[in-house]
């Protein structure tokens, strides 16, 4: 039987150590309400420890052979191949997921670990003529330094893979800050890197809320980098005082992603693939399809599908269940005060519309809504729960510029059997990421992903592009004298 510690520490030097000033809070489980351990609440003193063990650690790890690194990142994935069933059981616990859902997320930790670690083979540079007569040119790659890694409750283990893996490939340090909802996996990753041999220093944990931690480590001058992924708010601070010492900062900041139904559409099809982008992980997702836009031609037979299948959703954590909890109290509380405002504005509510009654967790009910204005705050803000919009359109014009009035540009989905819709929805959608009669979500460990907009600030993590986030470039030019031979 998998357990949850009764107590989550900081990881600091790869071993687990108290806070200095004995701060703890306690850590719910979203789909219970019910405590079930105390996290421990990292001080200045404590990231100042984190942060001058990766520093010194930067030193000799930075030295270190990009294959030897490699090696270490393959190593991690094997273990958490052969640990599969235990940390998909933790990462259910501890996000509120069913333990199914924690699978595919340890599928993912593992894929982009074997990735990650295949990049150490190749880990291009560049090799180029030079218009000086006997001189060569050529390009390498070298780390950035030490780096802040923050990260979301809704992909614990995945989440912080998804950025350490290709921090620690290009030879840099890091101190990481897991959301204080769920606070164990990034323990769970350090323990694992250890034991495939990875350095004390190269990899710490502080704990706390973003409000305590986030400012220490978002000014302190040893951070060369910030690689964050959450709310645009929190975003735009890290921005803001990273920019002061220029340091690097990588944003990752959500969508409010349009999904769009045409007159030509298999409706079933994109019935499924709304449910499931809309709703899938309780809408916790930065891809999910928050907007259903549907053309008037067929709108009411696809909100007709569509409300079906979503009113048949289950909630619960358990495998034959569709979504469960929403992280905390507090998102709880958010997603039902904007649907409450919505509603008071006029909006009409198809299913769903409130928290699932009976249920001790932090349940809302898959909420499906029309008549709302493209310009109300329900329409334009991000949610991050399960509550999609539909809005109803003449033609594929209308359609296109409804998706694209948003301050997001994150994710989008059409489906349509033409593939003249289809050429120019790619070309025109101003997106990070276009699905052609599929769902909105769906990133894989060898591609870019990423937005526009405010959706994020340029960067991508995943592929060969997440290395361009966490190495510097350095050009190499070397003069020869062809007499001297």
């Amino acid at each position: 039987m998998v357990r949850y510690p009764k107590k989550v520490l900081l990881w600091i030097n790869n071993r687990s150590v108290r806070p200095k000033k004995e701060k703890y809070f306690e850590k719910i489980n979203p789909a219970t309400g019910a405590v079930i351990a105390r996290v421990a609440q990292a001080g200045a003193r404590d990231v100042a420890g984190a942060l001058a063990s990766a520093t010194l650690a930067f030193k000799s790890w930075s030295q270190t052979s990009v294959n030897e690194r490699a090696l270490i990142i393959r190593r991690a994935a094997q273990i958490i191949q052969e640990r599969k069933e235990q940390l998909a059981r933790l990462t259910a616990l501890e996000a509120g997921k069913s333990i199914k859902d924690g699978r595919g997320e340890i599928d993912a930790v593992i894929e982009m670990g074997f990735f990650v670690a295949g990049e150490g083979r190749r880990y291009y540079g560049r090799t180029t003529t030079s218009a000086v007569e006997n001189r060569s040119a050529s390009t390498v790659r070298q780390p950035v330094g030490v780096c802040a890694l923050i990260t979301p409750a809704s992909n614990p283990l995945a989440g912080i893979a998804w950025k350490a893996f290709p921090a620690i490939l290009c030879g840099n340090t890091m101190v990481t800050k897991p959301s204080e909802y769920t606070p164990y996996m990034n323990i769970v990753l350090g323990e694992v890197l250890k034991e495939a041999g990875l350095p004390a220093g190269v990899y710490s944990v502080v704990q706390g809320t973003g409000a305590q931690v986030g400012p220490i480590l978002a000014e302190d001058k040893r951070i060369d980098l910030i690689s964050f992924t959450g709310s645009v708010p929190v975003g735009k601070y890290l921005l803001t005082t990273g920019s002061k010492r220029l340091a690097r900062v990588a944003l990752e900041l959500g969508g409010k992603n349009p999904f769009i139904v045409c007159d030509d559409a298999d409706l079933d099809a994109a019935a499924q693939s709304a449910a499931l982008s809309a709703f899938s992980s309780a809408g916790q997702r930065c891809a999910s399809a928050s907007r259903i836009i549907v053309f008037n031609a067929v709108y009411e037979e696809f909100k007709n599908k569509l409300v079906k299948i979503v009113k048949n959703l289950k909630l619960g954590i358990n495998d034959s269940d569709n979504l469960g909890p929403v992280a905390s109290r507090l998102a709880l509380e958010r997603i039902e005060g904007a649907v409450k405002k919505a509603i008071s504005e006029k909006a009409r509510v198809l299913t769903g519309g409130g928290r699932a009654a009976g249920r001790k967790g932090y349940y809302f009910q898959p909420t499906i809504l029309e008549g709302v204005s493209p310009k109300a705050e329900i329409s334009r803000q991000e949610l991050f729960g399960p509550v999609a919009v539909l809005y109803s359109v003449r033609n594929f014009n209308e359609a296109l510029a409804l998706a694209n009035d948003s301050d997001f540009g994150l994710t989008a989905a059409i489906h349509t059997k033409n593939i003249d819709r289809v050429e120019v929805f790619r070309q025109k959608i101003r997106t990070g990421v276009v699905s052609i009669n599929g769902p909105t979500y769906g990133s894989e460990p060898h591609l870019p992903f990423g937005g526009l907009k405010i959706s994020g600030n340029g960067w991508r993590e995943a592929g060969t592009e997440a290395l361009d986030v966490f190495s510097e470039w350095k050009t190499i030019y070397i003069k020869h004298n062809p007499l001297k031979i």
